[in-house]
């Protein structure tokens, strides 16, 4: 059942690694091995279920290499597969807003209670207790996560919190996404968030948190359309991203990739904890973690980026913006979880400034994110080309972007 898919893989594998050939020297035969042997690696440490790398050009060329797991439970994927890519929302968002920007809707220092009055009156936590903010919450502090929220568990020593203003959306992740239950449109969960304490004075910090959940709201209010309507005229129809929604119907979930879970002690395939409701119900569109794509259709996105803000010669947004959303904010943003120094922020996107202390020769300015379920993509703006890795599975894993990183551009120098 995976011959036709082993056959393409292997035609695609000789053209991905002509290319990678031009950015390290090495002879595409070693790249091609060592590309295969990584995904396969991914697999067979228990990382990832069936994976696929993409790796794509400004002018819509692209090769890709397919690994799949042969596992009970586990199935093929291609680029018609659907995955959730959680906080890969978040660069979309963030070009959503930088569209509105263009259109001169709001200023970057306009601070979030012009157009979201719930956001007026914001309290800070003290060592010694709460007290009112002296710093307006503003615009470009949700975009660059220096609003001060994080994200929020709701449990505390195994059990629920009582206080529900400890439980917005999303909780910690290691536990389930109450968000399209709890939540019906983002309003009322921007009530609710408004009234949580932030952990610092706007601005003055970084912290990684549910920001683009209250932006897409405002994207609401700036537009005059729902979020998900606001995405699809402005981004998702000009790049063809038919399959990127928040919603699934029942012809979507016979793609949607099953959860390749291995933590503490559950271990196998399962949509038992998909988390999200994908139901067309709900209007809690969250513009963080969201949205369910498939390779396909990110690829477009990514190319987007990649072309300076145009697709198939249809400008999204200008070369000004992106200049914007990739300039670094904030410093060493992975510090705090373990992992090397060397990557900034911006708009909610990395912005790479050394690799070499990840290990690897990446160039200095690649940029782009990841999301939970291990997907991930980055822009390489010097070699013209992006790298996109989708598959499916918990928990989440570092190596992944890293490894590939140092297969691509090699190790650190």
């Amino acid at each position: 059942m995976h011959h036709r898919h082993q056959s393409l893989n292997t035609l695609l594998v000789l053209s991905l690694f002509a290319t990678f050939a031009s950015v390290t020297g090495a002879e595409p035969d070693n790249q091609r091995a060592q590309v295969g042997a990584f995904q396969r690696k991914i697999i067979n440490d228990g990382i990832t279920g069936s994976n696929l790398v993409i790796i794509g050009s400004k002018n819509g060329t692209q090769t890709v290499s397919i690994v799949n797991s042969d596992r009970d439970g586990d199935r093929d994927v291609d680029e018609t597969t659907i995955f959730p890519i959680w906080s890969m929302s978040k660069p979309i968002t963030i070009v959503a807003m930088m569209t509105l920007s263009e259109q001169g809707k709001f200023d970057w220092n306009d601070p979030v209670s012009k157009y979201l009055p719930c956001f007026t009156n914001l309290q800070v936590q003290h060592d010694d207790g709460v007290r009112p903010a002296t710093v307006p919450l503003n615009i470009e502090h949700l975009m660059s996560h220096r609003s001060g929220w994080t994200y929020y568990s709701g449990w505390e020593n195994g059990v629920p919190k009582k206080n529900s203003l400890q439980n917005p959306v999303p909780p910690g992740f290691h536990r389930p996404h109450p968000n399209q239950t709890r939540f019906n449109d983002l309003q009322s969960f921007c009530e609710l968030i408004a009234k949580e304490p932030l952990h610092f004075e706007p601005g003055s910090e970084f912290i990684y948190g549910v920001n683009q959940a209250i932006l897409g709201r405002l994207v609401e209010v700036l537009s005059g359309m729902p979020f998900e309507k606001y995405l699809s005229e402005a981004i998702f129809e000009p790049l063809k991203m038919t399959d990127t929604s928040f919603v699934m119907d029942e012809a979507k979930r016979a793609r949607f990739q099953p959860l390749w879970i291995n933590a503490e002690n559950l271990k196998g395939y399962t949509f038992l904890l998909d988390e999200m409701t994908y139901s067309s119900e709900s209007k809690a569109h969250f513009g963080g973690e969201g949205l369910v794509s498939t390779a396909s259709d990110y690829s477009k996105f990514c190319q987007m980026l990649l072309s300076g803000g145009t697709f198939n010669g249809q400008r999204i947004l200008s070369q000004a913006s992106l200049d914007r959303m990739t300039t670094p904010l904030s410093e060493d943003i992975m510090t705090d979880a373990g992992q090397a120094a060397g990557m900034d922020m911006g708009y909610s996107v990395f912005v790479m400034r050394d690799a070499s202390a990840e290990g690897n020769a990446a160039p200095k300015g690649i940029f782009g994110w990841s999301g939970y379920h291990n997907t991930h993509f980055w822009i390489d703006p010097s070699n013209e080309m992006y790298v996109l890795w989708m598959s499916r599975a918990r928990e989440f894993n570092f190596e992944i972007p890293q490894g590939l990183r140092k297969v691509i551009y090699g190790p650190a120098k």
